[in-house]
């Protein structure tokens, strides 16, 4: 990938996985790769859980919302990573395209949600070795 890599993290209510993801990517990252998540039924409002998770691990992400997946996003993003949801991404040429089987945090306790913080910081950690 010439110049700086961009991946979009995709899960339906894009409110847990995809944002946690995110989180990771940017705070493991910085600047060395965009950033994007978003999902196609996006909920209100990220999952209470997966913020205190995050927060444990000093990661913010209470400001952040779940945002509506649209082509364009798609069509920026050089890794399009769906998280285990069943929701997909436009198709274009060119893009990669991964789908990481995570356990779905909506629902959960922080203690739940923390495994599934902690198995996307380690995926996140192979991409990075990967794109970065």
């Amino acid at each position: 990938m010439p110049g700086k890599p961009s991946v979009l993290f995709v899960c339906v209510h894009n409110a847990g996985r995809s944002q946690m993801a995110a989180a990771w990517l940017a705070h493991l990252a910085g600047d060395r790769v965009e950033v994007r998540s978003a999902g196609s039924d996006p909920g209100d409002a990220v999952n209470p859980a997966a913020v205190e998770a995050m927060a444990e691990v000093g990661i913010d992400i209470s400001a952040e919302a779940p945002k509506v997946l649209a082509a364009d996003a798609v069509r920026a993003s050089d890794v399009c990573i769906t998280m285990g949801c069943g929701d997909t991404c436009p198709v274009f040429p060119g893009k990669r395209y991964l789908d990481w089987d995570l356990a779905d945090p909506a629902g959960q306790g922080v203690d739940a949600v923390r495994a599934i913080r902690d198995e996307i910081r380690t995926l996140v950690e192979g991409l990075i070795k990967e794109i970065a």
